[in-house]
C-alpha cells in the first residue's frame, strides 16, 4: 500500500497568480486550470459563506494538498 503525503499550501503567503508547484513531484499546480487533469479537487470546507480551505490531490503523483489562505474570498 502507498503511502500518500498530505502538504498544506498558505495560499495567502504565494506570490503571482496562485500557481505552485507539487511539493512531493514538482507538478505545476494552477488555479486556472478547471480540466482536473493536473489535479482533483477532494473536499472543500465553507464556513460562514466563505471557503476556509480546498484539499486537491495532485493526479501525476496522488500527493494530496490542504490550500489553506482564502479567508478574503466569499462564495
Amino acid at each position: 500500500m502507498k503511502q500518500v503525503l498530505v502538504c498544506t499550501i498558505d495560499l495567502a503567503k504565494l506570490e503571482g497568480e496562485g500557481d505552485f508547484l507539487c511539493p512531493n513531484c514538482g507538478t505545476l499546480i494552477s488555479p486556472d486550470d478547471e480540466t482536473e487533469d493536473v489535479y482533483s479537487v477532494l473536499e472543500t470546507k465553507v464556513r460562514n459563506d466563505m471557503l476556509e480551505n480546498l484539499l486537491i490531490q495532485c493526479n501525476n503523483c496522488s500527493n494530496e494538498i490542504l490550500l489553506t489562505g482564502f479567508s478574503d474570498h466569499e462564495i
